[in-house]
């Protein structure tokens, strides 16, 4: 029997799944922290697992394999999420935003917080897609790179418009089209993920940090610099600075980016590449300014006033964790019915005021301000116009460009 050959994991490739475990964004809850969306490399009990004898080989380049749906007859559904990622009752043992949807359908959920990493989570799946067989699952919440491989696979179903609404309607702009899922017809975004720069004003005695030139070229700043060990984050927000468009970069603009971080190392101007542990010395000010996770700057911002973040005037980075229904699910109409009713606008602000991500809907200000008026004033949580049209997405990388990506970053940061 033919067998499916995973993708091969190159050293730099492991090295990038390791680093967004440990610490990157993939080392703590979703409410402390975001987490890895660049590692790219399925390994450690993911893809490495796939060779075995018996696998058949997987779809590739289409919607995942016909199922029955049993929606009419199942008034259920099953949807697994990341931890800490919906609203919760103050005595936390209700998710009001999943009550008002069976109360409004009928349908009941059953809602699991059991992913902590796109890897690990890859790795409870991946044996029963590439068998063809149901996850267990009508609904998923994996992040860009990973939703992109498995549409890739052919491990995901395509969605039915007539079944989505108010998604339809109501998808920001900024998320409506991915390189990787053209006008979603697999997925739908579940919140945003900003990379910006962060400042600590106490610092940078009040001077404003807002460009990734200053970041590299400002000697007032040097050795107190931090970027980001996740690849996707710092080389796209170089890429930005140097005028290139991270959706389609060529091979020359990556090397010309690293080439710019490489100086700054070379004068030690970059004090460190780090994974989440950049947020203490940023809170500290031992490091002045950094490329940072917009996430971070929310919490951080609670305690600490000095604590600021600009975008730059060449835009900024941003990914996205997504809904998507995995080949065989049992109850895929429900699934989408579940995805459209968190593009109500009063659903989605109920759940932005809890979970505080980029919001992916359009019209929620009125009703998050009806709620608390300072989150419906963020732009890390609702970005206003010019802000959004500022967003820019990592393209996919090929295998070949990822290998290649990744030893040349590794090389870069010392890892």
């Amino acid at each position: 029997m033919e067998q499916y050959e995973p993708d091969r994991l190159s050293a730099a490739q492991l090295a990038a799944v390791r680093r967004s475990m440990t610490s990157g964004r993939g080392a703590l809850t979703r409410r402390s922290m975001l987490r890895a969306t660049g590692a790219g490399a399925l390994a450690i009990g993911g893809l490495a697992g796939l060779s075995g004898c018996g696998i058949p080989p997987a779809k590739r380049e289409g919607d995942g394999p016909a199922s029955t749906d049993h929606s009419a007859t199942e008034k259920r559904v099953v949807f697994s999420n990341w931890t800490e990622y919906m609203d919760v009752s103050e005595d936390e043992k209700h998710y009001p935003t999943l009550d008002a949807f069976t109360e409004r359908t009928g349908i009941t959920v059953k809602y699991t917080a059991d992913i902590n990493d796109n890897v690990e989570f890859f790795g409870k799946i991946q044996p029963q897609l590439a068998a063809g067989q149901d996850t267990g699952r009508d609904l998923i919440c994996v992040t860009d790179w990973l939703a992109a491989r498995i549409i890739r696979l052919g491990w995901a179903q395509k969605l039915d418009p007539s079944n989505l609404p108010h998604a339809y309607a109501n998808l920001s702009q900024q998320f409506r089209s991915p390189d990787w899922d053209p006008g979603r017809a697999h997925s739908y975004p579940w919140t945003g993920i900003p990379t910006v720069i962060a400042y600590n004003a106490r610092a940078t005695g009040g001077r404003k940090v807002d460009s990734v030139s200053q970041l590299l070229d400002d000697p007032q700043l040097k050795g107190r610099v931090a970027f980001l060990s996740e690849m996707r984050d710092t080389i796209g927000m170089t890429l930005l600075d140097l005028g290139k468009d991270p959706g389609s970069f060529s091979d020359d603009d990556f090397d010309a980016a690293v080439a710019r971080l490489q100086k700054a190392v070379d004068k030690k101007q970059i004090r460190r590449f780090t994974g989440n542990d950049y947020t203490a010395d940023l809170d500290k000010g031992d490091i002045a300014a950094c490329v940072a996770w917009a996430g971070d700057v929310v919490q951080l911002q609670s305690d600490n006033p000095d604590v600021k973040f600009a975008i730059p005037e060449t835009g900024y980075i941003i990914s996205s964790d997504n809904l998507l229904v995995p080949a065989k699910a049992r109850h895929k109409t429900n699934a989408e019915r579940l995805i459209d009713h968190y593009y109500q606008p009063p659903i989605a602000a109920q759940l932005a005021a809890y979970i505080n991500y980029v919001c992916p809907v359009d019209g929620v200000r009125a009703e998050l301000t009806k709620i608390d008026k300072s989150m419906a004033d963020n732009t890390l949580i609702l970005p206003d116009a010019a802000m959004a049209a500022s967003s820019h997405a990592f393209r996919s990388l090929s295998g070949k460009e990822e290998t290649a990506y990744e030893e040349k970053f590794a090389k870069l940061i010392g890892a």
